[in-house]
């Protein structure tokens, strides 16, 4: 029996994948990795859906954080003026305008390295509220307190968002004010506290195909998987760090990372993330095919393009792709 087929009919959620296995599967011949991945994502999920979310800078700009890759660090100088929290009225609002464009999640983000209590009232005041529209909420406020996320979960928030950005041997080539264990113990009191967790990173800041493999590794054995896997590729930012060793992955090579992504963490969301307006059509396309099943719908991501809507609603509609923008266009 083919080995990629006796694979799939035995695949288990598991929480102990070495490095050695995660890298034969990657070296695997492209046709019977994709076969792999696909059948599982068929196992876990519709092939032809996918999910629909938005995402808005609350609070834009100023962070103490000196991550190399990130616009809004305040050890760099990126052209991002530093704001106040929004009112809650606008993010409510972008919100609305949001779910009407067809996003089916909204997704609130501060650049922070941890909310203050007086930020966080008003932060789940915006949850509350958004979640009276009708959408799943999510935020990415920076490090939280149990007290914090247990805050967060009683305003319903659904998701929390907090990357582990890329593998443990390379974390501190690129961040240096926050550890990676930050980054755990921030997931854990998220999952302690009853939310679902968002959590990913970013390829192509001039990492080696083992450190984006070691990443997928450490987000497949936490102890429970990330409801959604974000997958982000590097978008060119001006006057930080990460500039003079940032290089775009091959396509192929991305292809490879969302296929096996989705065979380490078979019940886990596979997300499209920053980077898609780099992305031909066939490449967005063999991704869907490997087993990503979401992307962020609206022009800007944060501080950077993302793709317009209409382009999104023509490939997947091209790709016989369903989603919530097929019920926006027919209301």
């Amino acid at each position: 029996m083919n080995d990629a087929l006796a694979f799939t009919q035995t695949v288990s959620v598991r929480h102990d994948w070495s490095r050695g296995e995660a890298q034969r599967l990657y070296d695997q011949p492209f046709a019977d990795l994709i076969f792999q991945a696909q059948s599982i994502h068929r196992q876990n999920f519709d092939p032809n859906h996918v999910e629909t979310a938005s995402l808005l800078s609350i609070k834009t700009g100023g962070c103490p954080e000196d991550c190399g890759y990130c616009s809004q660090s305040a050890s760099y100088d990126t052209g991002v003026k530093a704001t106040r929290l929004m009112d809650q009225n606008t993010v409510v609002e972008t919100a609305r305008r949001a779910r009407d464009a067809g996003a089916s999640r909204f997704c609130m983000a501060a650049a922070w390295r941890n909310p203050k209590d007086r930020d966080l009232d008003q932060v789940c005041e915006m949850v509350s509220a958004v979640k009276a529209l009708g959408m799943e909420t999510c935020a990415t406020l920076g490090m939280l307190t149990p007290d914090q996320a247990a805050r967060l979960r009683e305003a319903g928030l659904d998701f929390y968002n907090h990357n582990v950005d890329t593998s443990p041997e390379f974390y501190s080539r690129i961040i240096t004010t926050r550890t990676m264990q930050d980054r755990i113990d921030t997931l854990a009191h998220a999952r302690d506290a009853g939310l679902k967790v968002c959590c990913g990173g970013i390829i192509g800041m001039g990492e080696q195909v083992e450190d984006r493999i070691g990443m997928l590794v450490l987000l497949a054995n936490l102890p429970s998987h990330p409801e959604s896997a974000p997958i982000n590729l590097w978008n060119e930012v001006k006057g930080v760090p990460v500039n003079n060793t940032a290089a775009q992955p091959d396509p192929i090579a991305l292809v490879r990372m969302i296929a096996i992504a989705r065979i380490m963490m078979p019940k886990s969301v596979v997300r499209l993330s920053a980077g898609r307006q780099y992305m031909t059509d066939e490449l967005q396309a063999l991704c869907f095919v490997a087993g990503a099943n979401s992307i962020f719908v609206g022009d800007v991501l944060l501080t950077t393009k993302n793709p317009q809507r209409d382009r999104d609603k023509a490939l997947l509609s091209r790709l016989g792709i369903r989603s919530r923008l097929d019920a926006v266009s027919a209301a």
